[in-house]
């Protein structure tokens, strides 16, 4: 903390600042703003775990794989452990994260009872729901624009040694979000109560949901940390398919290979992923990978020596109420040459809501991940631009870590830009962190 304040009064008192990170999440494309970076270093552990409350105060850098580290020895878990190590807790927090327990959890910053805040303005505020209030509940999706969270004291709830897994099949889209509604709808499937619940989708007449059921009963587990690959065991012809997971497992399932995407640097030929070294299968990896490849363009290098067009990054996750799914999923399979994709029903708990992210509460939203290249269009993020009109066309929303394309009358409307200008003008008056739309839009 005391490194974080002495970099910040180091700098001149009007000049913008920023976090200096050694990783990110995020999928942007930015000029340099000259901001000078503060020192996080010593802001990325867990203070306390305490079992009795079940809560857990920890540092706003801190991964959810030290949270979950800290936190499995008590059997207890956040609420909702988004898919990737490197994700931090203020990130998910601040920029939205989700996962498979979102459809009866919610999302992240739900789980959150208190957040000490760095604001613009170089206060150290705590923001709560009675304190500060404004800006606790701006402080989801403003990504860092409002103030950085340095400590945040986060609901956990217990978790049992495994996971029993249920791969549904379906062969039409429509019964499988008709089959995701009943199961959030009722919290349970074929009787049982359902802990967990995401899906995939590999094309039209193949999709799965993937059900689990938190197990105190020993057993065999698989693995799928070496050469085993997760969302390849999904696949089957018909009906369902069993597996079992530790907890641990459970939660980095998808970090292995990072979803699918791992394919993109050869890791998952089973000839290179015999060498590939094991402690190396991970995103952390991936992610140093695709840092290079955009530094050196080295994708678009490789398409023009085989005499092919550059590509266009469509790296998105979307939110789409449940019951224009189907309409989206048909739409994008038709128009977008982008599988497998990954589906996670959620549902806000806050009847509140929360302003720059503002999908309605207790409505069933499914979120929809797709991640790859497409070939380019005949104009600047075409693809993007079109999936963006088209979510929008269903009462849907973005998330904004990745290329946005809005205009700045769009931008207001859709993501609280009223709500946003008046807690930005309390807690960061002289405006010496970033502007949301001019962090999340992509600069021309």
């Amino acid at each position: 903390m005391e490194r974080l304040l002495e970099t910040y009064r180091a700098v001149p008192a009007t000049a913008p600042v920023r976090l200096a990170k050694r990783t990110s999440n995020l999928f942007r494309t930015r000029d340099k703003t000259g901001a000078r970076g503060l020192d996080t270093t010593g802001l990325t552990g867990v203070v306390a775990v305490d079992p009795e409350t079940r809560t857990a105060d920890v540092e706003g850098m801190c991964t959810y794989e030290d949270l979950v580290a800290a936190t499995l020895p008590f059997g207890l878990a956040p609420l909702v452990v988004p898919q990737l190590k490197t994700i931090t807790l203020g990130g998910a927090v601040t920029g939205l994260g989700i996962e498979s327990t979102s459809f009866r959890n919610g999302l992240p910053h739900e789980s959150v009872l208190e957040m000490d805040i760095l604001t613009g303005a170089g206060e150290l505020i705590t923001a709560s729901p009675g304190e500060n209030a404004d800006l606790f509940r701006a402080f989801p999706n403003s990504y860092g624009t409002l103030g950085y969270a340095v400590r945040l004291r986060i609901e956990l709830e217990p978790v049992k040694p495994f996971v029993a897994l249920t791969h549904l099949r379906f062969h039409t889209l429509a019964d499988l979000v008709a089959a995701t509604e009943r199961i959030v709808a009722t919290g349970r499937h074929d009787g049982v109560p359902v802990d967990y619940l995401d899906g995939v989708v590999f094309s039209a007449d193949e999709s799965y949901l993937c059900v689990g059921v938190q197990t105190a009963a020993s057993g065999p587990v698989s693995d799928y940390t070496g050469q085993r690959i997760f969302y390849r065991s999904l696949r089957h012809d018909d009906g369902a398919k069993d597996d079992r997971l530790t907890i641990h497992d459970y939660l980095w399932r998808w970090d292995t290979d990072w979803f699918w995407c791992s394919g993109a640097f050869g890791a998952q030929h089973p000839l290179i992923r015999r060498f590939w070294p094991r402690r190396h299968l991970h995103s952390r990896s991936y992610a140093k990978l695709m840092r290079l490849e955009r530094r050196f363009d080295i994708g678009d290098r490789l398409e023009k020596l085989h005499g092919r067009p550059p590509r266009e990054r469509v790296i998105q996750d979307v939110e789409v109420p449940i019951e224009r799914c189907v309409e989206f999923l048909d739409w994008f399979l038709a128009n977008v040459p982008i599988e497998p994709i990954w589906l996670c029903p959620l549902r806000v708990r806050d009847g509140d809501g929360w302003p720059l992210y503002p999908i309605r509460p207790q409505q069933t939203y499914v979120n929809v991940g797709f991640w790859s290249t497409v070939p380019v269009g005949a104009t600047e993020g075409e693809n993007n631009r079109m999936i963006e009109r088209k979510v929008s066309e269903l009462d849907g929303h973005k998330s904004l870590y990745s290329d946005a394309y809005y205009s700045p009358e769009e931008f207001d409307e859709l993501y609280g830009g009223e709500t946003y200008r008046a807690v930005k003008r309390r807690y960061d008056p002289d405006s010496r962190l970033l502007d949301l739309y001019a962090k999340a839009v992509q600069r021309r």
